[in-house]
């Protein structure tokens, strides 16, 4: 499926920002509102663009969120190879994204949770006794610093005082 210059720089402008208005991609696109909004609604029935996103600083919103990344080694199922297994890792609600990896493991596991201790019991208790997997290793995230191309939080200026002699 080969898209046109005009969809793929529609498609940009809404990774950016999912809020701009219609008017205002049909001027950056050289189209009119009408058509903008006939090939949004293509890319979205085509199943390219799949959901419009807000990226959240929870740490301001005082909700605790934890988040690991979990190495998996497989042995890759016949005839289905990994999507099989890649299907049963998703399904998990507590599974934020799941990505196939070629390198030292095969699955790299985004997972979020409320607490250090509910994320290891997911990994020893749901995750790593499942068939075809060889082993695991679990990375917890300590701080966010960018996020899908956002930068969290800007680079605090230094207030401490000048001293002299």
């Amino acid at each position: 499926m080969s898209l046109d210059a005009k969809d793929k720089e529609i498609l940009g402008i809404l990774e950016k920002n999912a809020k701009m208005p219609l008017s205002k991609i049909a001027v950056m696109v050289d189209l009119i509102e009408k058509d903008v909004e006939l090939r949004i609604k293509n890319l979205e029935e085509k199943g390219i663009i799949l959901q419009y996103k807000t990226i959240i600083n929870w740490e301001k919103a005082d909700e605790e969120k934890v988040y690991a990344f979990i190495e998996v080694r497989v042995i890759p199922e016949r005839d289905t190879g990994f999507d099989a297994i890649a299907k049963r890792i998703y399904s998990f609600p507590e599974v934020h994204s799941l990505y196939l990896m070629a390198g030292d493991y095969d699955f790299a596991v985004v997972v979020e949770g409320r607490s250090m201790k509910e994320l290891a019991y997911f990994v020893a208790e749901k995750l790593a006794p499942l068939p075809h997997i060889q082993s695991t290793g679990t990375h917890f995230l300590l701080k966010k610093y960018k996020l899908d191309g956002k930068i969290i939080e800007e680079e605090m200026s230094d207030k401490r005082l000048l001293m002299t002699l």
